[in-house]
């Protein structure tokens, strides 16, 4: 079996990093909260951006963010603005950094009426890029299409991450819920 052409594609500096993530966290479901809104807000960061920055400052943004726990991010006030656009640790674009703030606030609220940010998700699935797309349009600040739709695949809920001779394919599979494998 071979890696996606994603992994092949990087020259060695870089390779390591990007098989770590692919190897073990890409189209993986992620059953907690906050790490699922670490990888949305992961994927809004690298907007305009390659991926690489993001996975090599994926630490300092854990540490910035305090490892994106959502309710420590929602209570976030102006001088946690302004300390995030002062980290040169992370992505000090203005957008972006509301963006997770306004979000974390968002995923409380779907926290209280769905029980979690992960079974929102759930409810909703299966839905097609587009209506996810909507969905999350509708819900969230900073998502357009290519940050939802590498998110949902990222996390397992949109077909993708993996292609089948890709020697990761079988144990992403194995790895996804009963709902999502029938979805074939």
């Amino acid at each position: 079996m071979s890696y996606c052409t994603y992994v092949s594609s990087f020259e060695k500096a870089d390779k390591n990093i990007h098989k770590e993530y692919h190897d073990k966290h890409y189209g993986f479901p992620i059953l907690d909260d906050n790490e699922l809104f670490c990888r949305l807000i992961l994927e809004i960061n690298q907007a305009g951006l390659s991926w690489n920055i993001i996975l090599q400052k994926q630490q300092t943004f854990r540490k910035a963010y305090h490892n994106f726990d959502i309710a420590k991010v929602a209570a976030y006030k102006e001088k946690d603005r302004e300390r995030l656009l002062n980290d040169a640790g992370i992505i000090r674009n203005r957008l972006k950094v509301n963006a997770a703030i306004e979000n974390a606030k968002v995923i409380l609220h779907l926290q209280k009426e769905y029980g979690s940010f992960k079974k929102w998700l759930d409810a909703n699935h299966p839905k097609t890029k587009e209506e996810w797309m909507k969905l999350f349009k509708k819900t969230f600040k900073f998502t357009g299409g290519e940050i939802v739709n590498e998110f949902l695949m990222s996390t397992g809920y949109l077909p993708g991450a993996h292609t089948p001779d890709c020697k990761i394919y079988a144990k992403v599979l194995k790895a996804k819920p009963a709902w999502n494998q029938k979805k074939k």
